[in-house]
């Protein structure tokens, strides 16, 4: 029956997906995987990443949730296995130092060898002593682990975007949600080793096998998309703004600089022009300078959504308390949020595009500090709903305020 079946990567199938989406729903529905198993390989030599990209918009557009595709995709990726048409070791940009795909293969490896080794060891010791030196150990390796959220954060901030503008939205949004299942057992298995607790060597193992799984997917469904989808200009934004989020376990080897090194006009455009002249406000005149060290300074995080969702604009003070990268600009804020608070971001701009509120405010802890989340809605003077503003604000501080403060310090 394979012979049937084009089994080669490249533009996509009709007959192909039919019978791929078919064997992914028989797996929602409860079918034996291993039976899938067998039957995919039968029909399928191998898959490329953009068969799984249209597979997983389709079935998103049928009502699939996403959680439902986050839930089981690690049965897909057993199911699909090495039949994934991934990028080889021996790929040009993977191997190209500075490279923000060889960047991210190289914490891949560093990834693997701490998951493989330094973890298991410390799980295995812990289950035969919770002893305070092997519960050390196990706590080390976690804390370790922990700063995989760089990684995934340059994911979700500068290559997820550019995947979106290509029309590439479901592996993404999944992608996402499993990353935020990971800093949960994470931050869970930290919390049971320091306790001691008998389920740390448990959480922290399904964690690194959570870690390794998406190595795997990376290496098979991400790295194809992002070769197809982001240009060279792409790439040099992607290289620029790295740095401000960081990196997981090691550096890049070099400052990778391609063989041109001017950006096109298109490429500069997003990034803006320089300022000049004033701005006529209300109550006064501000260079667009001047404005711009305002906000800048201000003890807040200021984040603008248009009328139509999109992000225009944020601020870029020293102190930012969620990452932001200009990759943000002109993207939908919808796409700007991990899928379970998503909900709750519709709904605030349905209430303040409806005018059913002007406000909603929340707050948070993160670290031991409180933030404070606001948000407005933006009308003009007609009451014409313009847009929606975000500030957030480490509080600790004025909580703990009393009495009064009249001298300078």
């Amino acid at each position: 029956m394979s012979e049937m079946i084009h089994n080669g990567p490249g533009k996509v199938d009709m007959a192909r997906q039919h019978h791929l989406s078919r064997l992914i729903k028989g797996l929602h529905q409860g079918r034996d995987p291993e039976e899938v198993k067998r039957e995919f390989k039968a029909l399928f030599a191998s898959v490329s990443s953009e068969e799984i990209a249209t597979m997983e918009a389709a079935l998103v557009a049928e009502g699939m949730p996403i959680e439902e595709i986050q839930r089981l995709c690690d049965i897909h990726a057993a199911v699909m296995g090495t039949s994934v048409a991934g990028v080889h070791g021996d790929d040009v940009l993977v191997n190209t130092p500075g490279h923000p795909l060889n960047q991210l293969e190289e914490e891949n490896k560093a990834l693997e060898g701490l998951v493989g080794t330094t973890l298991e060891e410390a799980i295995s010791a812990y289950r035969t002593n919770r002893s305070d030196e092997n519960s050390y150990k196990l706590l080390e390796a976690i804390n370790t682990l922990t700063d995989v959220d760089k990684h995934y954060l340059r994911k979700e901030n500068l290559i997820f975007p550019f995947l979106e503008s290509a029309g590439i939205t479901a592996p993404p949004k999944v992608m996402w949600g499993v990353h935020d299942e990971i800093r949960a057992d994470i931050k869970k298995a930290k919390a049971l080793a320091s306790s001691k607790d008998p389920e740390a060597a448990g959480v922290a193992g399904m964690a690194g096998q959570k870690v390794t799984d998406m190595i795997f997917k990376e290496r098979n469904i991400l790295y194809p998309m992002m070769k197809d989808a982001l240009s060279e200009d792409d790439w040099i934004k992607v290289e620029r703004e790295s740095d401000d989020i960081g990196y997981s376990l090691v550096a890049p080897k070099a400052r990778w600089t391609p063989a041109r090194a001017v950006l096109s006009a298109e490429a500069h455009s997003e990034e803006g022009k320089p300022h000049s002249g004033g701005i006529n406000l209300q109550t006064g005149v501000l260079t667009a300078k001047q404005l711009e060290l305002m906000l800048n300074t201000m003890p807040v995080d200021v984040t603008f959504i248009d009328a139509d969702d999109i992000v225009r604009y944020f601020s870029n003070s020293k102190e930012r308390i969620f990452v932001r990268s200009k990759a943000v600009l002109g993207r939908l804020v919808q796409n700007c949020h991990p899928p379970k608070s998503m909900p709750i971001v519709q709904k605030i701009l349905d209430d303040f595009k409806s005018g059913r509120k002007d406000h909603e405010d929340f707050w948070i802890n993160m670290g031991g500090k409180t933030v404070y989340i606001r948000y407005f809605a933006i009308r003009d003077e007609y009451g014409k709903y313009e847009g929606t503003l975000e500030i957030s604000q480490e509080i600790s501080g004025i909580k703990g305020l009393e009495g009064e403060k009249r001298m300078m310090s």
